[in-house]
This record gives structure tokens, sequence and C-alpha cells, in this order.
């Protein structure tokens, strides 16, 4: 019984390493797992479908063979879909192809949809004034595409009596389904009754397309701080004009009443 395990498990090592293995079966025996794929002398089958460096097809040839014209092109023999019959394998440089691989991760999670979500506190007792001003808040955040978590935080007796909360935000989602919808259901979670709204209508801002409006705010504050700046200075620069044409006129003024006060002297 022994023999015929270790014999199993030889055949599933094999098969395994061929690519002939699905991912569950490999996680039941105990196989590391790779989710790279095969380069080169990794590539233990005979023969395989070959394409080129620029997508054309080669066809089917000997994986030797196949090394040999990679070896020769200064590239790697990368098999790309091992579970096919035979193998398929692709001439590609490996490193460049895990440089762009990464490159488009990076992109896809930058620019996955991913809302910033934006908390608004109440109290069960708050006054009208108040909950108008947050009620603004709430508006102003779902206008700017943002989803918005709104809490009510009950103390002492209220917690036996969330209904009041309840009601509250409902009257909340009332007032702005204009702006928003009810994502998720008012629900109680300890202390306090949480709710989210999410922008109507309006798409919710990806990373990039909030790192695009930070740079935009960014960019007018800059201009409007440029701006303020060579006023100052335009400013400044006409006091000093204006102060250098008074002491000019002043010294002018002081040479002809000098020169008047002369001419006076020799007439008598």
């Amino acid at each position: 019984m022994r023999m015929f395990r270790l014999a199993m498990n030889h055949r599933a090592l094999i098969a395994c390493h061929q690519g002939a293995l699905p991912k569950e079966l490999k996680q039941r025996i105990g196989v590391i797992i790779s989710e790279e794929p095969r380069i080169n002398d990794e590539i233990r089958v005979p023969q395989v479908r070959l394409i080129g460096p620029k997508g054309e097809q080669v066809g089917v040839i000997a994986t030797t063979v196949a090394l040999n014209l990679a070896k020769e092109a200064n590239l790697d023999l990368v098999e790309v879909a091992p579970n096919a019959k035979p193998p398929v394998a692709k001439l590609i440089d490996y490193g460049k192809f895990k440089y762009n691989e990464k490159i488009k991760a990076r992109e896809a999670r930058r620019n996955q949809s991913t809302a910033e979500i934006k908390e608004i506190r109440f109290r069960l007792k708050i006054d009208d004034h108040d909950f108008d001003v947050k009620k603004g808040h709430v508006t102003r955040f779902l206008n700017g595409g943002d989803k918005v978590k709104v809490t009510i935080m009950l103390r002492g007796r209220e917690i036996s009596r969330p209904i009041g909360g309840v009601e509250l935000l409902q009257r909340l989602a009332d007032d702005v389904e204009e702006f928003g919808t009810v994502e998720s259901k008012p629900k109680q979670e300890g202390r306090n009754i949480i709710m989210t709204l999410a922008p109507k209508g309006k798409k919710v801002h990806t990373q990039s397309e909030q790192r695009r409006r930070g740079a935009e705010s960014r960019a007018e504050r800059q201009a409007r701080q440029a701006a303020r700046l060579a006023a100052k200075q335009e400013s400044q620069a006409q006091a000093a004009a204006d102060a250098k044409t008074a002491i000019s006129q002043k010294t002018s003024d002081k040479k002809q009443t000098s020169k008047e006060g002369s001419n006076a002297e020799d007439e008598n």
C-alpha cells in the first residue's frame, strides 16, 4: 500500500510539473505552486506550438528546435498555454514581458473604481439648524461623486430605542434623494446606527480622477498665488515710481526756489 502511494505521488508530481494537474489538486497533494510560466529549459515537453516574436504562427515543432531559435534571436521561449495539446510557447523577451505585465497591473489597480467615503455624524437629539448644516455637507459630498457614511450616535437610554435613529436617517435620505440613493439601509452597530449613501446619476470617482482633481486644485491655487504676488509686486513698483517722482519733483521745486531767491538778491 505504501509503495502504491509513493508511485501515485511520483506520477502526480510528474503530471504537476508538466502542467497537467488543476490548481486545486496541486494544493491537495502539497505541491508548491508557482504562478510563473515555464521558460526555456523548464519546458520539458517534446513538442510545442510555436508563436514568433511578432505573433506569427510558426507551427508545431520540437522543443529543442524552438529553444535553438530562441537562443539565436536572443529571446526566451515562454510557455503561454501549458494545457493545450501540444502546449503553446512564444518567443519573447521575458524580462521586458514581466515589466510590461507589472505596469499593466499597476494601471489596473490605479484605475479601479474605489469611492472615497466621507463620514457625517449626528446626535439623535439634533436641532433643525444643525440638521440642515449637516445635510448640506452630505449633499456637497454626493455632488462631488463621493459616498457618504452617516452615523447616528446613541447615548444612554437612546440605545434601547434605536427606531428614533432609523427615522432620522430616513428623513435625511428623503431630503437628499435628488442627489443620492441609499446603498446600505440603516443598521445598528453597538451604540451607533449606520447608513451609507451613494451618488445618484454620477460615476463614483476613481483614484486617477481624484488625483486629477487634486492636481487641478493645486494648479488653481498656485495660479491665484502667482496672480496675487504679481499684483503685489506691481503695486510696490508703482509705489516706488510714485515716490521717486515725488522726490524728484520736490528736489526740482527746491532748486527753482533757490534760483528765484538768488535772482532776487542780484536785482537788489
